[in-house]
């Protein structure tokens, strides 16, 4: 991991933090159950510059990164509370309850995952839409610290079956080379900004050859600008990084540094702004993202400050998500209807510059599903009209189509098709459903 001497805690140390700085002592005996279900790790730039102690647990960065009874099952928590003094009764119990939040939403395990012609999958890539590939290297499937939304929380509990990774860049390549029509290739994980530069510089070494022109945007997925800024501005490794980035942009390729900004804070520290600066320095574009979550960023007006802020900054909002279906969802999750009504209300309140974010997207099995907001069809249906920004199938991009309105629909899986629905939208075995007359105005 890049920069020796960065302070991270996790595990049971976790809970000593907890128990340090909060009055509430009960609080750390939640970390302690709940941290033994999902993956709980905080650098020492959110301990000192994020978290507002005073106002923990009811402070939004505290719960954006620290654990919560509530992120599981009631049943859940007892099951594995009662367990904390048996390692094997732990262990099983601990794994139940993983299986029952869905570790790897999107089938993105059998799905996404491509082959080469003389067989074999090709470990570490998921290739889902036919411009992107997504790469996994091997020594970046970790982070500075976790959110506790994070839909790849798989990644980090030591399943190696759940686990995502390459074997290096030369397996990678060879995929690309047979797959002319990738132009972006999205280095994530994890966040590969943990890695060490001279982990990292061979996958872009080996993108640079000859055979790869192609692959004309590279793309590197981080939150390291709220999580760990030093690793651009004063870690001993950040002028190596800022020198690949550098060659990247002279080799004539596009870098898009694709950051996650749950909460406008994140951006405040001095050296957050200045790690920013160095990326934009370098030549890389910055394009953030974040999905809206309850008790985090639930608020249009949180949005808007947090996306002034990034204009402010040269970051251009890029993605409002959805929280998807797996992990702390019943804690974090709202209904579609709300999040929409959260980016409306915030790009309302922003220049045109301002609106760049597209929202609210799930990023379904099917691909990046865009709710454009309530309508009424000719029939008189109340429905939520939808378009897919990416699928699976290109000839269903862009198209308008139509689900029932439902104000309680958290998900994709959650909506019905309307009455007017094309079949191409929804799965082969979704059920016709009469017309419901009335509904909300």
């Amino acid at each position: 991991m890049s920069g020796r001497g960065t302070r991270t805690v996790s595990g049971r140390r976790l809970a000593a933090l907890v128990r340090d700085r909060c009055a509430d002592a009960g609080l750390a005996h939640d970390v302690d159950v709940v941290g033994q279900v999902l993956p709980f790790k905080v650098s020492g730039h959110v301990i000192d510059h994020l978290v507002d102690w005073k106002s923990a647990p009811d402070d939004p960065l505290y719960r954006l990164l620290f654990p919560h009874r509530d992120m599981i099952d009631p049943a859940h928590f007892r099951a594995v509370e009662r367990a904390l003094g048996d390692p094997a009764e732990l262990r099983a119990t601990v794994a139940a309850v993983r299986r029952d939040l869905n570790p790897h939403p999107g089938e993105q395990l059998t799905m996404n995952i491509p082959r080469l012609d003389e067989g074999g999958e090709v470990e570490g890539v998921q290739h889902k839409y036919a411009q992107t590939a997504l790469v996994f290297p091997r020594h970046g499937q970790t982070c500075h610290s976790y959110c506790s939304y994070c839909f790849r929380w798989a990644q980090f509990v030591g399943d190696p079956g759940l686990r995502i990774a390459d074997d290096g860049p030369r397996r990678v390549t060879d995929y690309l080379r047979h797959h002319p029509e990738v132009s972006d290739v999205l280095f994530t994980g994890g966040d590969p900004l943990v890695m060490r530069t001279d982990l990292l510089e061979p996958y872009v070494d080996a993108l640079l050859r000859p055979g790869l022109e192609h692959i004309t945007t590279v793309r590197i997925g981080t939150k390291a600008l709220s999580f760990h800024p030093a690793r651009l501005v004063s870690d001993p490794d950040a002028a190596p990084l800022l020198r690949l980035l550098e060659r990247i942009v002279r080799a004539g390729r596009h870098v898009a540094v694709m950051v996650h900004v749950s909460h406008p804070r994140e951006l405040e520290p001095d050296l957050t702004r200045l790690a920013v600066a160095a990326l934009r320095g370098a030549g890389a574009e910055l394009r953030s993202q974040a999905p809206v979550v309850r008790h985090v960023n639930d608020d249009p007006g949180v949005w808007a400050d947090s996306w002034r802020a990034q204009l402010a900054l040269g970051i251009h909002p890029y993605y409002l998500f959805v929280e998807r279906d797996t992990g702390a969802r019943r804690y974090f999750g709202l209904p579609i209807q709300r999040a929409y009504e959260i980016h409306r209300d915030a790009t309302t309140q922003l220049s045109g510059l301002g609106r760049t974010a597209r929202g609210p997207v799930m990023s379904t099995t099917e691909g990046k599903v865009t709710v454009d907001g309530p309508t009424r069809l000719p029939g008189g249906e109340r429905a939520f009209s939808l378009r897919f920004l990416q699928a699976r199938d290109p000839d269903l991009v862009g198209r308008p189509f139509h689900a029932r309105w439902d104000p309680d629909a958290q998900w994709w899986s959650d909506l019905v098709p309307s009455a007017d629905h094309d079949r191409r939208f929804f799965p082969q075995d979704a059920p016709p459903v009469p017309v419901r007359q009335g509904g909300p105005r």
